[in-house]
């Protein structure tokens, strides 16, 4: 729920647009919010990364208030509608309006949202505790039918909702008193509560909706409970969010927040360094350099839960056959895509999934997960041997590419370079920034593509989030691979509660897609945030994704 990424969940190139999948249950013990932190926690803990770069999980905080800062953003949101965020832009906007059940902290770890107590009384069964006189920004105040309502917009087939396969396994949501709603599961599902903690779970005013009508999410306000308000959104250039003096939670530092449209990676880095932007995420990978020695802010880095990888959209073509999968993967140069694409800041991997996202299993999980898999080190002889024994030398394969940034274009020039060297013709199909999302949702845009470059990010702390994408009809099974085999895997795991003995059966799943190869793996790579000197306090981890981090930013002296 994730882009060239498109960069999505779901993602940028990726599409971290995504959903998600379900599962079985455990006993029947009540689980509070107190246990959710526990089982989902994945804990970045400050210290040195890749290279010498030092992950945090927040920056210092504020220490004052201020009347406003800038932020500098990729690309427009085509709507801020909840049931549609999927990617960066929206999320990054979204996140600081719109609030849902439970919260993701900074440390990206579960706490209560809106819902101040989840209680899980039988496998199938999750109760939602609210928190009284919430207030939402039309004035409303919030109770059980908002929720109902706005949880069920997300399930209405004919809202095409992108988090939709994250309520696949939901009955039923239904008001059980004035402030509460119960979930009925048509099977145990140890993802769906989790996912309670990202636009899959915001709660906006059934009546603000409603009166909106098909112009939700596209003007007027969002009627949502946040910490600021939709204010004035001037088409093609910015939105500006205004501080809501009427949230119940800690106040925002800032009284507005203006998120300025910038597609070009270089004018977003000048942009930073003039003063005209405060800052942003996603910085440009070429423009790390620049930033570090600028002396005007700080670029500061975190975990991202984020691995690129090489989306395979195509598998009617040569790369049917896992052969030349293999042979691209032993072919390309991802310690040389890492400097030059990543500006040093990721690692070389050969695994889909983060180190990070298996936190929550014992050390021998962990360790069964990652050191067991397919080697990556590179081997031309051997690629050239796979290709030519699949009989696909001299075959036409295509690559998205985009001037979103180094990371996307890059990586496409290095698996064109990759096949080259191993007897295939690799060809580069440009895509602008702005239609990078549509790869996510149109398979009309993915026509006559092979495979683009994705980075996904993991929208819980489960390695499920990512793995569950390789079912038959997943979201993001654009190559439609299927195998009964992982299916019942993926079920397995969905259905299991019990963080160790679940991470058990995603280290089976996980050894199937990199065997497989169903994507490429090529790096991790952290979180990057810059902030002028003139503000602090912006988390520094993905969990800027779901967390109201703009109302954390303020003076920095």
């Amino acid at each position: 729920m994730t882009t060239a990424v498109p960069r999505t969940g779901r993602r940028r190139g990726a599409a971290r647009g995504r959903p998600s999948g379900r599962r079985r249950a455990a006993a029947a013990a009540l689980l509070t919010s107190a246990a959710l932190v526990v089982s989902c926690s994945g804990p970045p803990k400050n210290g040195a990364g890749a290279d010498g770069v030092t992950l945090s999980k927040t920056t210092p905080a504020a220490k004052g208030d201020i009347d406003s800062f800038t932020w500098a953003v990729y690309a427009e949101p085509p709507t801020l509608d909840y049931t549609v965020a999927f990617d960066y832009p929206q999320n990054t906007i979204l996140s600081n309006v719109c609030e849902s059940l439970m919260r993701w902290t900074p440390g990206l770890t579960l706490e209560p949202g809106l819902a101040r107590k989840a209680a899980n009384p039988d496998p199938t069964t999750w109760v939602y505790d609210l928190r009284g006189g919430v207030r939402f920004h039309d004035g409303r105040t919030m109770t059980a039918d908002d929720v109902v309502f706005s949880l069920g917009r997300q399930r209405d087939p004919d809202n095409a909702a992108a988090w939709a396969q994250n309520f696949e396994n939901v009955a039923s949501v239904r008001k059980t008193g004035p402030l509460q709603v119960t979930v009925k599961l048509k099977k145990p599902d140890s993802q769906f509560p989790q996912y309670m903690a990202t636009a899959a779970g915001v709660v906006a005013s059934r009546a603000g909706v409603q009166a909106a009508g098909k112009d939700y999410g596209t003007s007027g306000g969002l009627a949502c409970t946040g910490p600021f308000s939709l204010g004035t959104w001037n088409k093609g250039q910015s939105v500006e969010l205004d501080r809501f003096d009427g949230y119940w939670g800690k106040k925002a530092r800032s009284g507005k927040v203006v998120f300025r449209f910038m597609t070009d990676p270089s004018a977003r880095t000048n942009a930073m360094l003039s003063g005209e932007a405060d800052g942003g995420y996603l910085i440009p990978t070429e423009s790390y350099g620049r930033l570090k020695g600028s002396g005007v802010g700080t670029l500061h880095f975190g975990e991202g839960l984020s691995t690129v990888n090489v989306n395979i959209t195509n598998m009617k073509g040569p790369l049917g056959d896992v052969r030349v999968r293999r042979a691209l993967s032993l072919a390309l140069d991802r310690s040389g895509f890492v400097k030059a694409g990543l500006g040093g800041a990721g690692t070389v991997t050969n695994s889909l999934t983060t180190r990070a996202a298996w936190a929550a299993g014992s050390e021998q999980t962990r360790k069964n997960a990652l050191d067991a898999l397919p080697g990556i080190t590179p081997d031309i002889g051997k690629a050239k041997a796979l290709v030519k024994e699949a009989g696909a030398t001299g075959k036409t394969l295509t690559v998205a590419t985009s001037s979103i940034g180094q990371d996307v274009s890059l990586l496409a020039t290095a698996v064109q370079a990759a096949g080259a060297r191993i007897g295939l013709d690799i060809r580069l199909k440009t895509i602008a920034p702005n239609a990078f999302t549509a790869l996510f949702t149109d398979p009309e845009a993915r026509e006559g593509i092979d495979m683009f470059p994705l980075t996904y990010y993991d929208s819980i702390t489960d390695p499920l989030d990512l793995l569950q994408n390789f079912k038959t009809g997943a979201y993001m099974n654009f190559a439609g691979y299927s195998d009964k085999a992982y299916d019942a895997g993926v079920a397995r795991a969905t259905a299991e509660y019990d963080p160790d003995k679940r991470l058990t059966i995603e280290t089976e799943l996980q050894k199937h897609a990199a065997e497989n190869l169903l994507w490429i793996p090529v790096a991790e790579w952290p979180t990057a945030v810059f902030l002028n000197k003139r503000i602090t306090g912006a988390p520094t981890t993905i969990a800027y994704m779901y967390y109201p981090w703009a109302a954390d930013v303020g003076a920095a002296r």
